[in-house]
C-alpha cells in the first residue's frame, strides 16, 4: 500500500510539472527573445538562448510617451485600489448592518446585475460616457468604482459583516458610536483580509486591462500602459521606434513583472480572500 501511494504521488507531481513548464515555457521564451538582436530572434534554426545578452531591446523603452503611459495606469490603477475598497465596504455594512426599508428589494436587484454580461452593458456605457463628454479621459475608468466596485465585492463583505458578531455593535451604540463610527472603527478593520484580497484583484484587473481603454480612449496622451504597447507595436514601422521582435519581447516582459510579483507576495492573501468568502457564504 506504501509503495502504491508513493507511486501515485510520483505521477501527480510530475504531471504538475508538465503542466508547469507548460505554462511557464511561453515566459520563458518571451524573456529569451527579449534579449535577442533581429537576427538571432527570426533565424531559420530556432533560439532559445541568446548568444550575447542584448540589452538594448530593454534601455529604448523607457522613453517620454512610455512614462506617460505608465503614469495614466497608475493613476487609474491607484484611484481604484484606494476608493472601491471603501465605497464596496460602505454599501455592503448598509445591507448587512443597517435597517432601512426595502432593503431585500434593493439587495436582490442589486445581485441580479451579476447576470447581465459585462460586454452588454458596454454600448449603453459608451453611450452615456460620450454624452457627458467623459470618452478620452480616465473618467470612464475612475468613476465607477465611486459607486461599489460591483455587485460581487459588495456581496462579499456583506457576506463577511453577516458574521460579525451583532453584540459588538450594539456595544458600540450604547456607547453612543453612529453608524458611520461603527462602520469606519469596527467593521471596517475586521475586513483586512478581504481588503488586501480586493485590492491584489483590483491591481492585477486594471494593470491587465485592454479592453475598457480601447473603448472609451482614442487620444494617444491618454492611453494607458496596455494600450499604448499594442498599438506602438501594432504597425509594422513607426518613425524612431524600433518595433523589431526584441522590443517587442521586452516591453511584454517588463509588462508582466509587477502582476508577478504582486501575486508572488500576496499568494497567500488571495487563498485566505478565497476561502473567507466561500466560508461566510
Amino acid at each position: 500500500m506504501k509503495c502504491r501511494a508513493y507511486a501515485i504521488k510520483i505521477i501527480i507531481y510530475f504531471v504538475l510539472c508538465l503542466v508547469t513548464i507548460v505554462f511557464l515555457f511561453p515566459f520563458f521564451f518571451m524573456i529569451m527573445k527579449s534579449f535577442m538582436t533581429q537576427n538571432e530572434a527570426f533565424a531559420q534554426v530556432v533560439q532559445f538562448f541568446p548568444k550575447q545578452l542584448y540589452w538594448k531591446n530593454y534601455s529604448q523603452l523607457f522613453d517620454i510617451q512610455m512614462l506617460n503611459w505608465l503614469k495614466n495606469t497608475l493613476v487609474i490603477v491607484v484611484f481604484n485600489m484606494v476608493v472601491t475598497p471603501i465605497s464596496s465596504s460602505f454599501i455592503a455594512f448598509g445591507f448587512a448592518k443597517m435597517r432601512f426599508p426595502f432593503k431585500k428589494v434593493f439587495f436582490t436587484v442589486m445581485m441580479s446585475t451579476v447576470m447581465l454580461p459585462g460586454i452588454v452593458l458596454s454600448i449603453p456605457m459608451y453611450v452615456i460616457y460620450t454624452m457627458l463628454g467623459w470618452t478620452n479621459s480616465a473618467l470612464p475608468l475612475i468613476v465607477p468604482c465611486i459607486f461599489g466596485g460591483g455587485a460581487l465585492a459588495i456581496f462579499l463583505y456583506v457576506q463577511f459583516m453577516r458574521g460579525i458578531s451583532n453584540e459588538i455593535d450594539n456595544a458600540a451604540k450604547i456607547d453612543g458610536a453612529g453608524a458611520f463610527r461603527r462602520y469606519w472603527q469596527i467593521c471596517l478593520p475586521l475586513c483586512k483580509a478581504i481588503i488586501i484580497y480586493q485590492v491584489v484583484g483590483i491591481f492585477m484587473g486594471l494593470w491587465n486591462d485592454y479592453t475598457g481603454p480601447l473603448i472609451y480612449i482614442n487620444d494617444p496622451e491618454e492611453y494607458t500602459l496596455g494600450l499604448g504597447i499594442y498599438y506602438r507595436y501594432l504597425t509594422g514601422s513607426e518613425a524612431g521606434i524600433d518595433i523589431s521582435a526584441g522590443p517587442k519581447m521586452a516591453s511584454g516582459v517588463v509588462f508582466s513583472i509587477p502582476p508577478a510579483l504582486v501575486f508572488f507576495f500576496f499568494q497567500k492573501q488571495l487563498i485566505e480572500g478565497v476561502n473567507i468568502g466561500s466560508v461566510k457564504g
